[in-house]
């Protein structure tokens, strides 16, 4: 089903806008390498960061800041050709065992196929509410802007400014929200080939690699958790922080019921299988 054609020029005109965006940012201020040696890069005088996996091993980055709410882009270029069996992340993630975490991965496919993205939300170590979308373009071929919007009210995931799922805080109503743990922003690039693409009936094929993951354009306007205290710490729209207080208006929340009804593949609260006890709570209260 295609959108009006206005919607569509809307779309268009985001994702266009979103590509062409120069943010200030330099990977060498904010992230720092963890692992796969140099499978990871930053190239560019730091405008531009790489991950690639091989059979001997992925790799992965993560922010030298942690944050307790934040405003989040990233542009990614995804693993082009055959990406089957391969898993790209980018996700916030707090410490400890009970641990929150915003989810965005992306899940390779055979060339032609397109890529699944999954998003997940755990609060203290409770996750099991997974989302999962096709795109309306091929994330594989320029780069494009995957956003988290975290603020009390609720966490919005955004696609080239277009937001596809939104999970509120439902706290009142007695449904878990991660608004006490800091947490810092990750990314990797690894192998699942047990699992990531048709359930691991496809393997991964060492042939193809390396496989190459890009990123550009880190923009984040945050409250940063250093020393047991936020740099937000005096509340509301401190410093033209916004943000902390957005919510969906009435023409985004159209768009992300567009994305839903026509790209969404997976939606756990209509998972009847998987809940035969009931589906959780915050799946009978609107967004």
């Amino acid at each position: 089903m295609a959108p009006p054609p206005s919607f569509s020029s809307l779309l268009l005109f985001l994702s266009l806008l979103s590509v062409s965006s120069v943010f200030c940012s330099n990977f060498y201020n904010d992230f720092e390498i963890t692992w796969g040696n140099d499978r990871a890069k930053i190239l560019n005088n730091g405008d531009l960061l790489t991950l690639s996996l091989d059979r001997g091993s992925g790799s992965g980055f993560q922010s030298k800041n942690v944050y307790l709410y934040g405003k989040i882009d990233m542009q990614l270029k995804l693993v082009p050709g055959n990406s089957a069996g391969t898993v790209t992340t980018y996700y916030l993630k707090s410490q400890g065992s009970t641990w929150d975490e915003i989810d965005f991965e992306f899940l390779g496919n055979l060339s032609g196929d397109p890529y699944t993205l999954h998003t997940n939300v755990y609060t203290q170590g409770k996750g099991d509410r997974e989302q999962q979308f096709h795109l309306w373009f091929d994330p594989t071929s320029d780069f494009h802007t995957y956003s988290i919007l975290w603020n009390p009210q609720g966490i919005i995931f955004s696609v080239d400014g277009t937001p596809i799922r939104k999970f509120k805080n439902h706290e009142s109503s007695g449904v878990l929200f991660p608004k006490k743990q800091p947490m810092r922003l990750y990314s990797s690039l690894w192998n699942a080939d047990d699992w990531a693409t048709r359930g691991g009936l496809v393997k991964t094929d060492w042939s193809k690699a390396p496989f190459t993951a890009s990123y550009r354009n880190f923009n984040a306007d945050v409250c940063v958790w250093s020393g047991g205290v936020s740099s937000c710490s005096s509340g509301g729209n401190v410093g033209g922080r916004g943000w902390l207080s957005e919510n969906l208006d009435i023409t985004r929340q159209q768009r992300m019921k567009w994305v839903q009804r026509n790209y969404m593949i997976y939606n756990y609260c209509t998972d009847a299988k998987r809940f035969p006890q009931g589906y959780p709570p915050e799946c009978a209260i609107a967004p």
